[in-house]
């Protein structure tokens, strides 16, 4: 028996869901009969085009627009969720930031910035931490519910042997460290919740997209794949995996 065996008349709400992995997530739901409700956030709807029309074409999907940067947002986006749904099973953090137009992965000390680390450590791990502090009324009920976080293989600090991308890397790092210790008061507080980081492994996504040119054929996952094997680990979690750092095969990585 995992999570997935109590999954009925579920809800679901998916933080970073305009593209890539957290959109995938979103078609996976809406096709899954165990979910009624599916809410997916965006930050800027001018770039949630998929996303958008997904909606218009589904009335279980509802969108919230939501900043990981803005706290304010991601409050007034849970309490919106939560004036609808009293209950959510499962939260998916799907936000990531490797690179952009001014930012990219350091491979060596003399490009640390750090107004840079910063922005690396403000999206991946300071908003992932903030939607588990508003999260836990909403997961927190008889039922069992699970937040999931998407991390990364290289945020381990034991599995690094090649350095390089100083803010990812860490982001990542501190990412783990924080929802490991939220799962401890998640454990004290809502002990029907686990918390899980995942990584999803290397995935076809413009996140990807300029490293994937030394990634074996079979090493690079379609969206749609990633998100059945993520669901999969999910749907088999039980409370003892609760902190857990695991791979796409369900695996547990080192810290």
């Amino acid at each position: 028996m995992g999570f997935g065996d109590s999954l009925e008349q579920a809800s679901a709400l998916v933080v970073g869901a305009g593209r890539g992995i957290g959109l995938g997530f979103v078609r996976h739901w809406l096709a899954d009969p165990r979910f009624d409700q599916v809410y997916a956030t965006y930050r800027d709807l001018s770039r949630a085009g998929e996303l958008l029309a997904l909606a218009q074409g589904h009335t279980k999907l509802k969108l919230l627009p939501l900043d990981v940067t803005d706290e304010a947002t991601v409050a007034d986006a849970i309490a919106h969720l939560q004036s609808q749904t009293p209950r959510l099973h499962l939260a998916v953090y799907a936000v990531g930031l490797l690179h952009d137009s001014q930012l990219q992965p350091e491979k060596s000390l003399l490009q640390i910035q750090p107004e840079n680390l910063l922005r690396y450590f403000q999206v991946n791990a300071a908003g992932s931490i903030l939607l588990a502090r508003y999260l836990l009324p909403v997961l927190k009920h008889h039922q069992p519910s699970v937040y999931g976080v998407i991390s990364a293989k290289v945020g381990s600090i034991g599995d690094n042997h090649l350095g390089g991308w100083y803010g990812y890397r860490a982001s990542k790092a501190a990412l783990n460290m924080l929802i490991k210790t939220a799962a401890l008061e998640y454990g004290r507080k809502s002990p029907q919740t686990i918390l899980a980081l995942l990584h999803p492994g290397t995935t076809d996504t413009s996140l990807s997209l300029p490293f994937q040119r030394g990634v074996p054929r079979d090493k690079l996952f379609p969206v749609t794949r990633t998100v059945a094997q993520l669901m999969a680990v999910i749907d088999g979690l039980n409370p003892e995996d609760s902190g857990s750092f695991l791979n796409w095969d369900g695996q547990p990585l080192p810290w």
